[in-house]
């Protein structure tokens, strides 16, 4: 008879699980786990020192987040983000980020202004200088800052569920002859109306920088369709996703 399993070894679990989750994420982030590449339950619990059972538990929680997807008898893949998929989550986060620019047009604070310029200071840096990585791990923390600001807890919850999914998207956008300059462009538009105090111009600014965002998306799309045919030999069918942008 199996033996009960004691609350101090199921908190340990919980954490673990846990942690493989934010590890798995953090692959994602910088670009070491793509869409379509298979997850080895055996390494993670090895590069981790610990057992696979919160590992697999951490598959199963990536599963229901929309992060990997199961395949019986063949293993665990990061799934691929259709094209449908990738407009309904630019769709959504849309319509979150206007939510929360209208919310924290009233409550933002001199200093919490200031700290949100000196962010994007340190996130044009990282673009000039072509440290990709560490200018999209500071482009989230600018975006995720701006929605904790807005005051509103359940919010935040579902943009970082949304915004998960969207590093799944591949982020080849910013490869778009001015794309970059763009995004900071729109940054600072945000700020400027946020200085304002201005609820809609807030608002605005934010949605029009994710639907922006997400045209930069499909420019990157077709940029790549149009390269991969050009490889591809002829009876053979390029098959590509939706999957760039700034964001």
């Amino acid at each position: 008879m199996p033996r009960p399993t004691s609350s101090l070894e199921l908190l340990r679990s919980v954490t673990l699980s846990g942690l493989v989750q934010e590890e798995i994420l953090r692959r994602i982030k910088t670009g070491e786990l793509e869409a379509g590449m298979k997850l080895n339950e055996m390494d993670l619990a090895e590069h981790l020192k610990i057992s696979r059972s919160p590992v697999r538990e951490a598959f199963r929680a990536l599963e229901e987040a929309g992060l990997v997807w199961l395949e019986k008898n063949r293993g665990v893949y990061i799934r691929e983000i259709s094209d449908a998929e990738a407009a309904e989550l630019y769709e959504v986060r849309a319509g979150l980020d206007e939510l929360a620019g209208r919310r924290l047009a009233s409550r933002i604070t001199d200093t919490q202004l200031q700290d949100l310029h000196a962010m994007l200071d340190q996130l044009e840096a990282s673009s000039i200088h072509g440290e990709l990585n560490n200018y999209f791990t500071l482009n989230i923390a600018f975006h995720d800052r701006l929605m904790e600001l807005s005051g509103n807890a359940t919010m935040l919850g579902l943009y970082r569920q949304v915004v998960n999914r969207m590093h799944l998207l591949r982020r080849r956008g910013f490869s778009i002859a001015g794309s970059s300059q763009a995004s900071h462009t729109e940054h600072r538009l945000i700020l400027d109306a946020l200085a304002r105090r201005d609820p809609e111009a807030v608002a605005q600014a934010m949605r029009q920088h994710v639907q922006a965002g997400f045209q930069r998306a499909i420019a990157a799309h077709n940029a790549d369709d149009t390269a991969s045919a050009a490889e591809v030999p002829a009876g053979e069918a390029a098959q590509t996703t939706l999957a760039d942008g700034s964001r």
